[in-house]
């Protein structure tokens, strides 16, 4: 199946998919949003990335930023923060250069890396779309951390590849459908910059915090 353009999703969303299915229905269905530090101080460093005009060879990379990508086959587009080509004896000629170069996706992130986040599964769906689009294999990529300064190489398995599809379709059932699934508190709910408008108009009663304490309490 090809997605239709009026239908693509915004490749970013895979990473609220995975941290709450609620939190994503709200921002890219109901069109709500609010910003708290993580989500400010994560845009000022996606800013810097996303310059598009900057270009630069560092000896075997070419370096590109804030690359538009997009897959009819997955129906989603965004943009890769940083693009490197590496030289090599694999890869895709570019225009000026002499040899191949293997594409090579970098996606800035604030925090330090942690186990069972969206971060893999955002940066394996850019590099699928970039395989559409450039027509070449993508093994692999990195995540660039901020709290730590460093990146994290990211290799890009079948397995890897099966959840991004597999979540794109459930994603779209439910954008298709206009529905937000219902809240289900749990200790992330304190971490993210929708739980005022997320959670029950229990809220005017008590607060957030005492809130998702019981719920968790009562919680099996």
């Amino acid at each position: 199946m090809i997605y239709p353009e009026e239908d693509y999703l915004q490749l970013s969303g895979l990473q609220h998919f995975r941290f709450c299915r609620r939190q994503w229905a709200l921002i890219h269905i109901e069109n709500q949003w609010a910003e708290n530090f993580r989500t400010i101080d994560g845009a000022i460093l996606h800013e810097n990335a996303h310059d598009t005009q900057f270009q630069e060879s560092r000896g075997d990379r070419f370096i590109v930023r804030g690359v538009s990508v997009y897959s009819g086959e997955l129906g989603i587009s965004g943009q890769c923060d940083v693009l490197e080509y590496h030289r090599g004896t694999v890869g895709i000629p570019l225009a000026g250069k002499t040899g191949l170069w293997q594409p090579y996706p970098v996606e800035y992130k604030r925090g330090s890396p942690r186990e069972d986040t969206g971060d893999t599964l955002q940066l394996c769906a850019q590099a699928m779309c970039l395989e559409t689009m450039l027509c070449c294999d993508i093994p692999e990529g990195a995540l660039y951390y901020g709290e730590i300064r460093r990146r994290v190489k990211v290799a890009f398995p079948p397995e890897l590849r099966n959840q991004v599809r597999s979540m794109l379709a459930e994603m779209h059932e439910l954008y298709r459908r206009g529905y937000t699934p219902r809240a289900k508190p749990t200790k992330s709910c304190n971490a993210c910059s929708l739980k005022e408008l997320c959670l029950p108009r229990l809220m005017k009663s008590r607060s957030v915090n005492a809130y998702l304490q019981a719920a968790m309490e009562e919680t099996p």
